[in-house]
This record gives structure tokens, C-alpha cells and sequence, in this order.
């Protein structure tokens, strides 16, 4: 049985909270918080011990979820690895790129799992078609928001784009060549919304927009390649696959048609795959306690988070003085 912690237990805490009493093999122990409001709804609501010292519930548990605001990430990281406890952190995987090769180092040093908190991964949506042979030549990308005061610690970059940064990374297997960035600080001094290009080695482009300060809700992904459009909508959970009919098929979820082009006719198949049916908070927790209990890699390592932030950061310096703040 893998005695379980979480560290911090507001909106995100508590779905985490949530899914961890559904997971099999895995025991609440208890749970830190210093903040007496969330505190006592968890007291009442789930009946829950609660930790006045983070140290305390460290020595209690195997596995530490870190789930507190991303300037007490490094802290409390280190803490628990120090201590030979696994990690699941939140994203980001800290607040400095300091912090985040420490980290890196202290889990290389360690016997411990560490998984970052980059739930797209595990969207149904994305899960659909992740095994396909994805090889992008441009990217687009809209992820758009309404205003929510919570996670405004930190940029729009570390707060939403950051999703997609790490989507990106782990489908284009290239290293970043260049990248132009422009930003607008609009409710907050650090940018509200963004629009990011980043060009790779291998000639891919990605075009990424973040808004943390629109009317309607948008989280979706383009991916344009060799005879092949993928559109994956995170949101909604959807997918869509157009391509170049390169065989007959009878699958009733392919709409086949043809076109004339230049160089003649060429038949064109669109389809929808088939979402799975899944819980992504649940199934990227269900994924960590796996790496523990197999000694496997994890799916989001220390490594990516390193790497997402990597690029945010650069990002981030790109945009720099630029910044229009309110």
C-alpha cells in the first residue's frame, strides 16, 4: 500500500484529494495546509488528518503530492527527496531554472520517483492519438482562458502555456533553434496574454497563443504535417485526423471524399477517433504510483519539467522589458 501526502489542498489540491481516494492500493495518510480555510473544509468534508508540519506528514508517507503554489515547490521538493519520499509536483516543476536543475540533480542523486504535474498528457483527447506517427511540420496553438485570480503567481507562460510547451516537446523530436515571443501584462505585471513562435532543428514551426483574459474558453492544438492535419481540442475532448487516403477502408467513422488538385485526384479520409474514456488527474496519479511500484521511468520525468521550463523561460526573457503592464 503506498502512503500518500498532499501538500496544499485549494481547487486543484482537493481534486487531487478527490482521486487519490479512488485509487487502489493507494492510503491517504494526511495532509499539509497552512491556510485555515482550505484546512477546515478538508477537516470536514473529508474527514482527513491534518499535518500542522510538513516534515511530520514527510515521515509518515512514501510519496509525497505536492500540490501547494509554485513558489513552494523548490522547498517542498527537496524536502520530501531529501528525505527518500516520492514526488508528484505540480506544474511548473519550480519557480526558477535554479531550482529546477536542483531538483533534476537531487532525484539523479536519489533512489526516488519524481512525476511533474502536466495533466494534458493524460487528456483523452491527446491520449487518442498520441501513438499515431506524428511528425509535424507547424503547430498551432490557442489556449485561451477567463480571468481567475488563482495561479496568477507567475506569468501566463507558466501558468497556461507551459501545457503546451510540454505537449510540443514531447512530439517534436528536435532541439529548439529559435524563438520570438511578444507579450501583454493587461490584470497583472507579469503577461496576461502571449503569442509565441518557436522554430526547431528539424524545420518545424510552432505558433502558440496563451490568454489568461478572454471571454471564451480555448484549449486547442493544430498539427500540420506530410499529407496529414491532426486537430486535438483538450477542452471538449476531441480529435480529428484528416489526411490522404492511402488505402480503402470500410471503418464507418472514416468519411472518405476526393479532390482535384495539380497533380489530379487525390482522395482525402477524415476521422474522429475514439476517445477513451479517462480521468486525467486520476490516470497521470495512477501512472506515478505505477513508476513507484515498477521502478519505471516516469511519464512526465524531472527531465521534461526541466526542459518545459527551459523553454518558458526563454520565453520569458524574449518578451522581457517589452511588456506592457496595466
Amino acid at each position: 500500500m503506498l502512503k500518500v501526502g498532499v501538500f496544499g489542498v485549494g481547487h486543484l489540491g482537493k481534486f487531487h484529494l478527490n482521486n487519490w481516494k479512488e485509487i487502489a492500493g493507494a492510503e491517504l495518510v494526511g495532509f499539509y495546509d497552512p491556510d485555515e480555510t482550505n484546512a477546515k473544509e478538508v477537516l470536514q468534508r473529508y474527514k482527513l488528518k491534518r499535518f500542522d508540519d510538513p516534515g511530520e506528514l514527510l515521515t509518515a508517507i512514501d510519496a509525497a503530492d505536492i500540490v501547494a503554489p509554485t513558489d513552494h515547490h523548490f522547498r517542498l521538493c527537496e524536502s520530501a527527496i531529501k528525505n527518500g519520499k516520492h514526488v508528484f509536483v505540480e506544474k511548473p516543476l519550480a519557480q526558477t531554472m535554479d531550482e529546477a536543475h536542483a531538483l533534476v540533480k537531487l532525484v539523479k542523486e536519489s533512489n526516488v520517483k519524481l512525476q511533474v504535474g502536466h495533466v494534458e498528457r493524460f487528456n483523452p483527447a491527446f491520449l487518442a492519438v498520441k501513438d499515431l506517427k506524428l511528425n509535424p511540420m507547424f503547430i498551432e496553438v490557442h489556449r485561451l482562458a477567463q480571468f481567475n485570480p488563482r495561479g496568477t503567481e507567475v506569468s501566463v507562460i507558466l501558468d497556461l502555456m507551459i501545457h503546451d510547451i510540454d505537449i510540443i516537446l514531447s512530439i517534436v523530436k528536435s532541439d529548439v533553434k529559435y524563438i520570438s515571443a511578444s507579450g501583454v501584462g493587461v490584470m497583472t505585471d507579469t503577461p496576461d496574454i502571449a503569442n509565441v513562435r518557436i522554430e526547431f532543428n528539424n524545420g518545424c514551426v510552432a505558433n502558440l497563443t496563451s490568454s489568461r483574459i478572454s471571454m471564451k474558453k480555448m484549449r486547442k492544438i493544430r498539427i500540420f504535417q506530410k499529407d496529414a492535419y491532426i486537430g486535438i481540442d483538450f477542452l471538449n475532448k476531441k480529435s480529428e485526423i484528416i489526411k490522404l487516403k492511402d488505402q480503402e477502408t470500410d471503418d464507418a467513422n472514416v468519411f472518405t471524399f476526393d479532390i482535384e488538385t495539380l497533380n489530379g485526384k487525390k482522395s482525402i479520409a477524415i476521422s474522429n477517433p475514439q476517445i477513451p474514456e479517462v480521468n486525467a488527474i486520476k490516470k497521470e496519479l495512477e501512472e506515478f504510483k505505477n513508476a513507484i511500484e515498477k521502478n519505471t521511468k516516469t511519464i512526465v520525468s524531472e527531465i521534461d519539467g526541466l526542459m518545459a521550463m527551459d523553454v518558458a523561460h526563454q520565453i520569458l526573457q524574449k518578451i522581457g522589458n517589452n511588456v506592457i503592464t496595466r
